[in-house]
């Protein structure tokens, strides 16, 4: 479908430039519906099991993918990048899907996030994002407008030991969380990625339950198994992964974490997302 311009209206923001490095079709998660997910470059955590360690750095890496090696990152307009978005409209049409924004962290390119959220919106595409929160409280107030759903992750309600795994406190991701639900703008869905030895004991998943319970408007919380299908990006990378060890939780402990939520609070709890 050909992007859609009108007469006098100020198209510029079509040229704002972003850096990408994967684009996922046909995805049945982080969203409704069938969604297209782009993945952007940056990202201001380190947690220990990122599946996407290609993801943190903003520069252009080389990492090497079944011993051949492959350019992570690539520069595009919003403009180059909502025509790829759209030739998944028919899949949106069917499905009531949309675009999904990932990373990374979206949010560590405010502009571009903005501005490709707002092609998406001004042509009918839903749209979502996947982000930590973790940014100034004026760059997501500024994405709210075109956005559809906000899949937040929160981590740990611990400071210190959100900190020891991440790199950062989780102050400012608390307090937008928040924010965003006050704002109204938005259906916003609470994720909480379940890695043992760091969140995945049943006081601290209920704990995390329990502020989420608080968040005006929040109905859903989403508990995501920890997996480690990233394992081998580090080896392409070069870099060690420091969860090399740690076994993913099993399906019995993942539905004893689900009761333990609905036990304190009443929202919707799905492994899964």
């Amino acid at each position: 479908m050909a992007l859609r311009f009108w007469k006098g209206y100020d198209m510029s923001y079509l040229d704002t430039t972003g850096r990408v490095f994967d684009i996922q079709r046909y995805s049945i998660h982080d969203g409704p519906g069938i969604r297209t997910i782009v993945f952007i470059k940056g990202c201001v955590l380190r947690c220990r099991w990122c599946c996407n360690p290609e993801s943190q750095e903003y520069r252009i890496q080389t990492m090497k993918v079944q011993g051949v090696d492959k350019t992570i990152g690539r520069d595009v307009t919003v403009r180059e990048m909502l025509a790829e978005v759209e030739q998944d409209r028919p899949y949106y049409y069917r499905s009531g899907g949309g675009m999904t924004l990932s990373g990374g962290e979206c949010l560590c390119q405010p502009e571009f996030t903005a501005a490709l959220l707002r092609a998406a919106k001004e042509h009918g595409i839903n749209t979502a994002i996947e982000s930590m929160a973790c940014a100034s409280w004026d760059k997501i107030e500024n994405i709210l407008p075109w956005l559809d759903l906000y899949l937040m992750d929160i981590k740990h309600m611990n400071g210190d030991k959100h900190k020891e795994f991440t790199g950062k406190d989780n102050a400012l991701m608390l307090e937008n969380a928040r924010k965003v639900a006050l704002s109204g703008k938005t259906q916003l869905v609470i994720r909480v990625p379940v890695i043992p030895t760091f969140n995945d004991t049943v006081e601290e998943i209920q704990d995390i339950a329990r502020f989420a319970a608080t968040l005006p408007g929040v109905k859903k919380i989403h508990l995501l198994p920890y997996h480690r299908l990233g394992q081998d990006k580090y080896d392409g990378l070069g870099r060690e992964y420091l969860m090399r060890d740690i076994l993913p939780p099993g399906a019995e402990h993942m539905e004893t974490l689900k009761k333990a939520v609905h036990a304190v609070c009443p929202l919707d709890c799905q492994i899964g997302g």
